[in-house]
This record gives C-alpha cells, structure tokens and sequence, in this order.
C-alpha cells in the first residue's frame, strides 16, 4: 500500500522549514547507509543530533507521528528519528531494500514502512522522482512539498538523478504494531469508513458501533503492544 499524505499544509510553516534547512551541516548520506546500499547511494545527509539540525527534526517529529492519516494507516509502535537529506548535482540513490532492521541499541525498530516526506517544492529541482517498484507495477513520484508518501519497506525503490536544483526530503521508517500488510490495509478501510459513518449517523448509532467494536477486536487480534 502506498499512501499520500498531507503532513504540512500551513505555508507559513514550510517557510519556516525552508529558512531553518538553510541553516543545517551536511555529511556524505553513504556514512548513513548499509554495506549494500552504499554502494548507490550519492547524496547529503543533514547532521540532526545537535543544533539546526536536531532543532529542525524535532520539528518535523510530531508533524510525522501525530498525523491522524499516519496513524489509521501504519499504526505505528515506534517510529524512527526522522533523517534529511539534500541530493543535487547529478545525485541520485539507486535502486535498493531497506534494512530489515534500522537504528541501533534500544532505537532498533523493524522497518515495516518506509516514508519520504518532501520539504522542497518541484518546480525547484529537475530529476529526482522517488521510484517504487512493487508487483510489477512502477510508480514515479514527486511529491509537492509538506506532502508524505508511505510505501512499504520491503519494496525496491530509487531516487532518480536530480538534474538541477536541490532535493531536499526527511525519510525514516515505522514499526507497526500490526505486522501484516494485508490487516493494515484492512484497518486502514474501516478507519475510512467509521470516519464517513461519523458524518452522516448520529453518535451512539448502532452502526457506528458495530464498525468500533470490530476495529477494536481486529487489532486486539492483531496487534503486537
């Protein structure tokens, strides 16, 4: 399952966010990246464990986490530390899977769902589409900035080579606490309907309840806590 999802629609905090990226330190993304990986991987990544750029992740967390399309969607158990980065210049990351496992000590987290949440507008950089292949299907995306896109870990996927301009994006994983794919999406679907069922039935409706009463017993059957 692949998601879109609105995570900063106020323009007046993506300016923010913009000013604030101006201000990072950058490393070489390879220092960042598994044996396999480093291999393809040509890019920056923002240093985010002091100054600007812990300051600007801190900000980005919650906008990540307390997303209530984030949460009906992966049903996070612990999501990672979202990372930065800045591809230009012919850089690119190429086709690879995720970690299986990512972080280290007690941030180890399972990667489940990988996401890319885009801070830099389209229209500034040539190139650069996050590519997912899964099912034999190809889908090409370029996110508008504030937009985040959840796709699954276990996908391959690429950053094609940005032309010119400037990719800026943060990325990180989630560890669901339903495991299967398949029963997320299945949540994900009643989540979508209860929401509709709220408009249109009074509260206390039996219909209403009887859509609670089975996403509760779903993830009661489901979940891992």
């Amino acid at each position: 399952m692949i998601i879109s999802v609105t995570a900063i629609s106020d323009q007046n905090v993506l300016a923010q966010i913009k000013q604030a990226i101006g201000g990072l330190s950058w490393r070489d993304g390879r220092e960042t990246a598994g044996a396999v990986a480093r291999k393809v991987k040509q890019n920056e990544q923002a240093i985010t464990h002091e100054g600007a750029g812990k300051h600007l992740r801190d900000q980005l967390t919650p906008l990540i986490s307390e997303n209530v399309v984030v949460k009906a969607a992966a049903r996070p158990r612990r999501i990672s530390a979202p990372m930065i980065s800045r591809t230009a210049d012919g850089g690119h990351y190429g086709a690879h899977v995720d970690n299986a496992m990512m972080g280290a000590a007690n941030a180890r987290i399972r990667s489940d769902i990988s996401f890319t949440l885009f801070l830099s507008d389209p229209a500034e950089y040539e190139g650069g589409e996050l590519v997912i292949h899964a099912a034999g299907l190809t889908q090409s995306i370029k996110g508008r900035a504030g937009e985040l896109i959840l796709y699954p870990s276990t996908s391959i996927h690429e950053v094609r080579p940005v032309t010119s301009g400037a990719r800026i994006v943060s990325v990180g994983w989630i560890e669901s606490m339903i495991r299967d794919p398949a029963q997320r999406e299945m949540l994900f679907d009643l989540e979508n309907l209860r929401a509709n069922l709220r408009q249109k039935l009074p509260h206390g409706s039996p219909e209403l309840l009887t859509v609670d009463k089975t996403v509760s017993n779903l993830i009661r059957m489901w979940g891992q806590p």
